[in-house]
């Protein structure tokens, strides 16, 4: 039982110290705090894949009374320390990740056009802005062959859970 708490605090600690040290790469003044936009890239950081969706609702959670435009250590940890306990934002899987390009490619030429994935991204489901479409572009069109290859994207997209 005492070894089994000793895990467990261990564990919260590893976590407090994967936040702490998240939150600190963006605490410019020193203060504690971070400005209110940074937040999702520190969650992001963390491993977490929150839609915007959800990190609006989380940022709602840990934000001031009066919204000041930054976010406190002191709120950020517990809430943080929970997301990653219960393992909520979880990336999601290369498989169900291939399935749905599949799914868009309806030719099965293994690959889309930008202009195909720029209409999916932009009317379906949470469209992206034109910036992320831009930025999410950059990185998923071959240089070479001006098309998306979808698998080698979906590699480069996907992070390993552990």
């Amino acid at each position: 039982m005492a070894e089994e708490k000793e895990s467990a605090e261990a564990m919260i600690s590893e976590i407090h110290k994967q936040i702490t040290d998240a939150f600190d790469v963006f605490d410019h003044e020193f203060n504690k705090t971070v400005d209110v936009r940074e937040v999702g890239t520190i969650i992001r950081s963390l491993g977490c894949c929150p839609s915007e969706g959800e990190l609006h609702d989380l940022l709602a959670e840990i934000e001031e009374e009066e919204p000041t435009g930054y976010i406190r250590f002191e709120k950020f940890l517990p809430t943080m320390t929970k997301v990653l306990m219960e393992r909520r934002y979880r990336p999601i899987p290369e498989d169900v990740l291939l399935r749905a390009f599949e799914v868009l490619d309806q030719e099965k030429k293994g690959h889309l056009e930008p202009e195909e994935l720029t209409k999916y991204m932009s009317e379906e489901g949470e469209p992206f802005t034109q910036e992320e479409m831009e930025e999410m572009l950059s990185a998923a069109v071959d240089p070479d062959k001006n098309v998306i290859l979808y698998k080698d994207y979906v590699g480069m997209m996907t992070v390993e859970d552990n």
